[in-house]
């Protein structure tokens, strides 16, 4: 078994361009795995609820199941198979969710307003109004800066655009993910208000106290078994593709980032990385695993919630300054990437979501359930301070340098 490509550009990369090389890879190596980390709870909780669904099986066993499916998926497939499955599922996930809204609005004339005024009639307006997986104004931004930000830092959406053959097709790939995301978005709540009025919060509830088997339900009413088996299938190849990527991009940055540019200082052969990356692959999934038995009755929407945050504070300060801002020195975005990963990390585990609900403790240590509010402005912070405290000429004079690369695309072919 062999990992036929691994990456040789990433996010750490891109940081590293106009700073020193070792201490900004380790740290982004750091926060990389954490990210990566987290993502992966997200979908292996999914996954294990939708594979329980299906077919009976226990939820642990199940999230076993998938574990040893990605593993296999990534040790023989690489990044051509979930290149791949991952084009080849956005194209079935977007029939999929448009057939489902559909199906979903003829029960309501096709018409979005006898929708929502079906949902407000059963659970009142406050159902209709944002920030229903928060408890405070204050949850409901920090959430938004999450997944708003949180996305221009993830690894293995990063790592894509190395998989194009130059620039102009990276801002060409942009542009067509950024319309088809834009209409899922638009899509998907119809959907979901559907299941809810339709299916019933307390079926949906019954089958999975997080609420994420709601479409899969909605697509056994409408469709019967096998509109249902088709939107499961769909889910998985979602979550499969998903993972497959993060482990990737955990992989990569351990065989890529620290084995090869850190430990051995570019001196490393094709196949000493790709041992490299197999193990840590291994170890990645294992991980993954573990923390999805864990995490067994949270909300899968509310888990990527938590990952865009650790990746808003972690990598997406450090990204952003290294591009606009000339000052940026190595001290500072090393302390940034680091100071932003752990204190998202930290402040997820001492908030209601693992506090209380995973620990079993009365109260949390931390008030808000998504840290990003917090976390991402002490990253910031620290950079600026760090990088005026110890500045950096070098990385200044490169800046001009990186401005080219990055506007016209000069140099990054």
């Amino acid at each position: 078994a062999t990992i036929p490509e691994i990456p040789k550009k990433e996010a750490a990369d891109v940081v590293a361009f106009r700073l020193k090389q070792k201490p900004v890879r380790i740290s982004a190596s750091i926060g990389g795995i954490l990210v990566t980390l987290t993502y992966s709870i997200a979908q292996i909780v999914g996954s294990g609820k939708l594979i329980h669904l299906m077919f009976g099986i226990p939820y642990e066993a199940a999230v076993v199941l998938v574990g040893i499916v990605m593993l296999l998926y990534v040790l023989f497939g690489g990044m051509i198979a979930t290149t791949w499955v991952q084009i080849v599922k956005a194209c079935l996930l977007l029939f999929g969710v448009t057939l489902l809204a559909l199906l979903a609005l003829s029960r309501f004339g096709f018409n979005p307003e006898n929708l929502y005024g079906a949902v407000e009639m059963e659970f009142g307006a406050t159902a209709l109004e944002p920030g229903g997986l928060t408890a405070n104004p204050v949850d409901s931004v920090s959430l938004g800066l999450a997944l708003m930000l949180g996305l221009l830092g993830l690894p293995h959406i990063l790592m894509r655009f190395y998989t194009v053959p130059d620039a102009k097709e990276a801002r060409k790939s942009v542009a067509y993910a950024t319309t088809f995301i834009g209409y899922f978005y638009l899509v998907i709540p119809i959907v979901g208000f559907a299941a809810a009025v339709l299916v019933g919060r307390s079926s949906i509830a019954a089958v999975d106290k997080g609420g994420n088997m709601a479409a899969t339900l909605l697509a056994e009413l409408l469709g019967g078994n096998i509109l249902m088996g088709f939107v499961a299938a769909v889910a998985f190849a979602t979550i499969l593709a998903v993972v497959a990527g993060l482990t990737l991009a955990a992989a990569s940055t351990i065989s890529h980032d620290l084995y090869v540019n850190v430990f051995k200082e570019g001196d490393a052969s094709e196949g000493e990385q790709v041992r490299i990356a197999r193990k840590a692959t291994i170890v990645f999934g294992v991980l993954s695993i573990l923390l999805g038995i864990l995490f067994k009755h949270q909300n899968v929407a509310f888990l990527v919630g938590l990952a865009f945050a650790v990746a808003a504070s972690g990598n997406f300060p450090s990204l952003f300054l290294s591009i606009l801002w000339r000052n940026l020195s190595t001290t500072g975005a090393v302390i940034s990437i680091l100071i932003g990963s752990v204190s998202a990390i930290v402040l997820i585990i001492l908030s209601p979501t693992v506090w209380e609900e995973v620990f079993g403790f009365k109260e949390a240590l931390f008030p808000l359930k998504n840290p990003a509010i917090v976390s991402m402005p002490l990253s910031f912070l620290t950079a600026f301070i760090f990088s005026k405290m110890i500045p950096e000429k070098a990385a200044r004079e490169k800046y001009d340098s990186e401005k080219i690369r990055t506007y016209l695309g000069i140099g990054a072919e």
